[in-house]
């Protein structure tokens, strides 16, 4: 499970990229705005109201920003597994450029009004 910033522009893309290249279909979402998505951040410690981060479920462990990300490409197979090599970065260094990027992702990429609505084709993959 992937909980995401449902109004960041940069966030959605990522789902989008998710969406095409997850051919095994490993991965679901939620919108942190949405109630599962809130309380999901919620029991993993994390401030619904403000959400600079990124969240995944895997495995019954909770992993987040940096890690989450990383983990979630190399899940992805092939080439992409290659992103494990970057877990070998100190973490310090890794979250201080994902925060870095998350505290100004609404002015870079932009910020929608609402969360994404998925399509018929994907509902199945996001909770509500």
């Amino acid at each position: 499970m992937v909980v995401f910033d449902g109004v960041c522009v940069a966030c959605n893309r990522s789902v989008d990229f998710l969406l095409r290249r997850d051919r095994a279909k490993r991965y679901s979402f939620a919108a942190m705005q949405s109630p599962a998505g809130h309380a999901l951040m919620a029991a993993h410690g994390i401030d619904p109201a403000n959400p600079a981060s990124f969240l995944l479920l895997e495995g019954g462990r909770a992993f987040r920003d940096s890690e989450a990300v990383l983990r979630v490409l190399s899940g992805l197979g092939g080439a992409w597994r290659c992103a494990r090599f970057a877990l070998f970065v100190p973490r310090a260094w890794r979250d201080a450029v994902y925060r870095g990027i998350a505290r100004h992702r609404y002015r870079w990429f932009g910020r929608r009004e609402a969360c994404r609505v998925p399509t018929r084709e994907e509902a199945g993959r996001f909770l509500s």
